[in-house]
């Protein structure tokens, strides 16, 4: 992947991609084709077909997605589906047929069935029902890995898929309604300090364990991925630890210099029991995480400080 190579990253403006942009960027990659949603709708199949038709891109990251939380999920399951299934097919049909050398898809670590055992591997892929809170978010992007698949068997096209664990960074989403644990948790924490309330509400019994990776850890693996990896088999991106809920909210408590107290919220869904990522074949392929969860965690509540008057949500 040459400096100057023409370089689209699709949702450059969201969690992901914009890590992927900044990753880029500091390795001196200066032609980069980067378009919101202004001027790029990438779920309209005319839209994209114009801007590929355009631009020919290179190479083509697709972190573009429509993203949330549980609630999100279980409110709007029509959205997650279709507009996902939208977005995936018209950019890597439009990247293979304008010549594109390589596709690189972001998936997610929601793909692997709720009870499969763990940590999760790579093969444990359609092995079982999926979490029923946010299968349809995970069907479309099952479908998007076995496009990317079918291209290449059918057509040689050069697109690899990687599954990121649960993700958290800078450019993150805020809102409390739609946003996944660990950015929700951070501005309960921070608000509730402002606040002077006496407790916070934790969602569920704190049971749940999670994987938290860095989205700038997730960004210089997608890069050297991009570079070195050419096979059709999923590869998971993730730590290999993991982390109950109740251990995460104790850790942004103490991170934020909340002073009272946590309760449980039970009503409130827990979602899958268990979701960590067995990366072996990541670490056979040279890349390990290096970025600790309480660093990361003081790094990103930093941003949201000095970001506040912007942050999503």
């Amino acid at each position: 992947m040459q400096r100057n190579a023409r370089i689209f990253v699709a949702g450059h403006r969201g969690l992901v991609g914009g890590a992927i942009t900044r990753r880029l960027q500091a390795e001196g990659y200066d032609n980069l084709l980067l378009a919101g949603r202004d001027s790029l709708d990438l779920r309209d199949r005319d839209s994209v077909e114009a801007f590929f038709t355009q631009h020919k891109p290179e190479y083509v990251f697709l972190a573009a997605a429509k993203v949330g939380g549980i609630h999100a999920n279980n409110t709007y399951p029509a959205d997650f589906l279709f507009q996902n299934l939208q977005i995936q097919n018209n950019v890597i049909d439009a990247a293979y047929r304008h010549g594109a050398t390589k596709l690189t898809f972001l998936g997610s670590s929601c793909i692997y069935p709720k009870l499969a055992p763990q940590p999760l591997k790579e093969e444990y892929l359609l092995t079982g029902p999926l979490e029923p809170t946010n299968e349809w978010y995970a069907i479309a992007k099952i479908a998007g890995i076995k496009l990317c698949q079918a291209y290449r068997r059918q057509y040689g096209f050069n697109a690899i898929s990687l599954m990121p664990t649960n993700l958290y960074g800078p450019g993150d989403n805020f809102d409390l309604n739609n946003s996944h644990v660990l950015p929700a948790l951070i501005r309960k924490f921070h608000e509730a300090k402002l606040r002077g309330d006496a407790e916070v509400v934790m969602w569920g019994t704190g049971t749940p364990r999670r994987e938290f990776l860095h989205v700038d850890d997730l960004a210089d693996a997608v890069v050297q991925l991009t570079r070195t990896y050419e096979g059709e088999d999923i590869v998971n991106i993730g730590v290999g630890e993991d982390i109950s809920i109740r251990e995460l909210t104790e850790l942004v408590k103490d991170i934020t210099g909340y002073p009272g107290a946590i309760v449980s919220d039970t009503s409130k869904p827990d979602g899958t029991p268990r979701k960590l990522m067995d990366v072996s074949r990541l670490h056979a392929l040279g890349w390990q995480a290096r970025i600790g969860l309480r660093e990361g965690i003081e790094q990103t509540y930093r941003w949201f400080l000095e970001h506040q008057a912007d942050v999503r949500g």
